[in-house]
């Protein structure tokens, strides 16, 4: 059974910094993609940061030049580091990861996700 279990969020002024980290844990063969997305009250899902096995990194506008993606293969660890953090931030954030898995003798490959962290900025 895959899972992922994120940590890192809490409550920072604005202006501040945190770090997200999201390690996944089973029978896993290869981890793809790796995602941080967020959600904040009333709003739709937004995508944050996205970091492929091959590398690249993509992030949204709003948070560009203040957040940076990055994974730990060895660890089957990714990390959001956070900084110069607005109020316009908060949002509960959540890791995904499309993941190559072992079960019943196949390897199967789907979307994964973590039960999310809130982040609060206060102003």
């Amino acid at each position: 059974q895959v899972q992922l279990v994120e940590s890192g969020g809490g409550l920072v002024q604005a202006g501040g910094s945190l770090r997200l980290s999201c390690a996944a844990s089973g029978i896993i063969f290869s981890i793809n993609t790796w995602d941080w997305y967020r959600q904040a009250p009333g709003q739709q899902r937004e995508l944050v940061a996205t970091a492929t096995s091959g590398g690249s990194t993509n992030y949204a506008d709003s948070v560009k030049g203040r957040f940076t993606i990055s994974r730990d293969n060895a660890k089957r660890t990714v990390y959001l580091q956070m900084n110069s953090l607005k109020p316009d931030d908060t949002a509960v954030y959540y890791c995904s990861a499309r993941i190559a898995s072992y079960g019943g003798g196949v390897v199967t490959t789907r979307d994964y996700w973590g039960q999310g962290t809130q982040v609060t900025v206060s102003s």
